[in-house]
């Protein structure tokens, strides 16, 4: 009697078990089978279940019809015996395991799997799936997400239907890799508008995120053993990828004016990845006087510097300085910018303005990656941009976010008074709180204790290579209402006493 599985439609559990049947001979090859109808009446299924079934073991080549009495038989060719052992229970769910050394990986593979389980690892997720879902915690001060609540939901659904209404056979098909040219166009009139940066649409590439943009930039730039410095503290993605690009990563430390021009004359260092306009995480922001030097050190030494231009349109304290690639005169300076934080993650758009030596290379590699990037979006946004929604969505989340931002320093004040110091509380989406009297390692302690009250909170010690001396926790605030971040900080506060 065949045994189903349970999984799925019924057709497909009594193939599984014919299949599994046949593979390790308890069907015999010739052996002939019940008929439809009789096999129905068996199992208590209907004939049409029996049919389509038996249709698909034929198809396979495991079943076949003879004329006159003999029916339906079990083919006469299968695997021979020395395959049987492969043929087990774990074929009815189609789980094909394979040893280690028979998926040996590239070199690059390995190196990628390493720099990711180390990051994954560094920033608590419970898996290589990503998952940034925390445990069901009522105040989640994850840092990185946008401000959910401030969406213009419906205005971003209206100029999306009408774009989908309209589209074009162009519209629909392949884009063109380094993105459409409106939206190129129309990030180009703002960042000159806005961050200085005089960059015409043909040196802007259209990306899915920060993450593709290093990526590509690694892989154009870096070969196995070249040095790239990072800031210390940094943002972990950047670190993934360059690890994953097998660079050999120096460390220059973050002081309160920013990251330190390190003193390397010699052309040692291939590449820099900085956060001037709001380092990750720390916050503060790298004086024009420092920026000069950064660019002065970079030409003597012949390396580029990635600008990741993060959060830099959320300033509550004046303007924003100009990007460090609107003063760059030699073409040294990456930029790298992002709607995530602006819009939604789930946009998944970014761009990079390039060095005109560094387009053609980059869209190429692109190319050979993606094809291109959704292009409705692109159009929605562009018409985001061009209809001057997005000057007053960002007017209104900066107006929102400093509310955000004015509640929970007020709230880490209150509740910690001398024993927290709040930093990088001028910009961004995000704070950063050291805890006065516990040294470096504690952050453990202090995680599990807000976790049971509800609080999320995030290390800063992920964001180092080598772990702070002291404890100290980046607390995003973007989605959060203005009443959860107080009750939160009670929360954090009664539960670290």
């Amino acid at each position: 009697m065949l045994q189903l599985d349970g999984m799925g439609p019924l057709y497909r559990q009594i193939y599984r078990a014919f299949r599994n049947d046949i593979l390790t001979r308890a069907l015999p090859p010739g052996g002939r089978v019940p008929s439809t109808r009789t096999l129905a009446n068996l199992l208590k299924v209907s004939r049409n279940t029996a049919v389509l079934a038996y249709e698909q073991l034929l198809a396979e080549g495991y079943l076949e019809t003879r004329v006159g009495a003999a029916g339906t038989v079990v083919a006469p060719v299968l695997p021979p015996d020395s395959l049987r052992p492969h043929f087990s229970e774990s074929l009815d769910r189609q789980r094909h395991t394979v040893s280690r050394s028979h998926a040996r990986l590239a070199i690059a593979g390995e190196r990628i799997l390493k720099a990711a389980r180390a990051t994954i690892d560094s920033l608590g997720l419970p898996s290589l799936s990503w998952e940034l879902t925390p445990p069901r915690l009522r105040y989640d001060f994850r840092p990185g997400r946008a401000a959910f609540p401030d969406l213009p939901y419906a205005l971003w659904c209206r100029l999306l239907g009408a774009r989908a209404r309209h589209a074009t056979l162009r519209d629909l098909d392949y884009g063109p890799p380094a993105g459409r040219w409106e939206l190129r166009e129309a990030i180009a009139a703002r960042l000159r508008r806005l961050r200085g940066i005089d960059a015409s649409p043909e040196r802007i590439v259209i990306v899915n995120g920060t993450q593709q943009a290093l990526d590509l930039i690694s892989r154009v730039l870096l070969n196995p053993g070249d040095r790239v410095l990072i800031e210390e503290p940094h943002y972990t993605g950047a670190r993934c990828v360059f690890m994953s690009a097998g660079a050999k990563l120096l460390t220059s430390a973050v002081d309160n004016n920013g990251i330190q021009v390190p003193k390397v004359k010699r052309r040692a260092i291939r590449l820099a990845y900085v956060t001037p306009s709001h380092q990750f995480p720390t916050g503060v922001v790298l004086p024009i006087a420092r920026r000069l030097e950064l660019l002065d050190w970079a030409s003597r030494v012949g390396a580029f510097i990635v600008e990741d231009d993060y959060d830099s349109e959320y300033r509550y304290d004046g303007p924003p300085l100009q990007a460090l690639a609107g003063l760059d005169r030699e073409g040294r300076v990456i930029y790298v910018g992002t709607f995530s934080k602006i819009l939604f993650p789930a946009l998944r758009l970014g761009y990079l303005v390039l060095p005109e030596v560094l387009v053609e290379p980059v869209v190429a590699t692109k190319a050979m990656g993606d094809t291109g990037t959704a292009i409705l979006e692109q159009l929605v946004l562009a018409d985001f941009i061009s209809m001057g929604h997005f000057d007053r969505h960002l007017r209104r989340t900066n107006a929102s976010n400093a509310a955000r931002r004015n509640a929970l320093v007020a709230a880490v004040r209150k509740e910690f008074r001398e024993r927290a110091e709040v930093c990088g509380a001028n910009s961004g989406l995000h704070l950063l709180v050291w805890l006065k009297g516990s040294g470096g390692g504690m952050i453990a302690d202090v995680h599990t204790k807000a976790e049971k009250a509800s609080v999320g909170l995030y290390g800063v010690e992920a964001f180092y290579l080598k772990p702070p001396k002291r404890t100290g926790v980046v607390l995003g605030y973007a989605p959060l209402p203005e009443s959860e971040i107080r009750e939160g900080i009670r929360c954090l506060a009664a539960a670290l006493k």
